[in-house]
């Protein structure tokens, strides 16, 4: 929002440049009046569960008690900052297959941005689509949710690396686990135990470059799809447990198909120091 840049756009002569841009603009702007609106109802609720009554509320905020009632009811709800301010970037790999050169896109993973990407529209948040290169190099751009694992990004491999608590690696035979690094306590993935009806997911929101990189990795790529579907389901519930705060979270995912029929945290949440 800084006036500079929006007198620049004022100025823009080229036509084309000053539509993107304005549109750009647009984008924050309405990303950042949600966040207000938000805040605002937040702010609202704190005052009156402090016990004030929603009528001095109203008088020292300058609004009536009618319009109090209304902006509660319209505003985001509390848990759409878990995924930042936005827009948010939802990313997934691109994997490279044979010999064609672009790499193709897992049907999972596709099934798990598009549920995802509903639950951040849901909460007024825009969202950005974005394919990870099969090379793994990306920098995310601002508030993201990278559905990918260690193997296929070097940022996400980065940020699991920070995790004080969890590590995703390949185990000595070569098989990706998710191991507690406390107690050494490891998490193998029941698909490759023999059963292919579960799956298990490393979830994790960490910070990159002062903003928000929320990390799901599947062990395999239906793990993400139950990861997801278990924020879907539990979004509020979490946002209350860990709030803005750096976490951890192991999900376990039973599945009918690629259809989750059942998910639940078999390890966390846990809040990062």
């Amino acid at each position: 929002m800084d006036e500079e840049e929006f007198e620049s756009i004022r100025a823009d002569g080229n036509p084309v440049s000053q539509a993107r841009r304005a549109t750009a603009l647009l984008t924050t702007y309405t990303q950042r009046a949600a966040e207000l609106a938000r805040l605002r109802k937040v702010a609202i609720d704190r005052a009156y569960a402090a016990g004030m009554t929603y009528t001095e509320i109203a008088a020292q905020i300058g609004l009536s008690k009618g319009r109090i009632t209304q902006l509660r009811k319209s505003a985001p709800p509390a848990e759409r900052v878990f995924f930042g301010v936005g827009p948010v970037t939802v990313a997934i790999p691109l994997r490279a297959i044979g010999d064609r050169p672009l790499g193709v896109v897992a049907a999972e993973d596709a099934k798990a941005a598009e549920v995802m990407s509903g639950i951040l529209e849901s909460l007024s948040l825009a969202v950005d689509p974005f394919q990870i290169p099969p090379t793994g190099e990306w920098d995310p751009p601002a508030d993201a949710v990278a559905i990918c694992g260690p193997k296929s990004s070097r940022v996400t491999a980065e940020a699991i690396e920070s995790d004080p608590f969890l590590s995703f690696k390949p185990d000595d035979s070569g098989r990706w686990v998710i191991t507690d690094r406390q107690t050494g306590e490891t998490f193998i993935s029941p698909w490759d135990t023999s059963d292919r009806t579960r799956d298990i997911a490393y979830v994790a929101r960490l910070r990159r470059k002062g903003r928000t990189l929320l990390v799901v990795a599947g062990v395999h790529a239906l793990g993400s799809v139950g990861a997801v579907e278990h924020l879907r389901h539990h979004l509020p519930d979490l946002y209350a447990e860990v709030g803005e705060r750096p976490f951890s979270l192991v999900v376990a995912s039973t599945f009918d198909g690629t259809t989750p029929t059942e998910t639940t945290a078999l390890w966390g949440p846990k809040v990062h120091p």
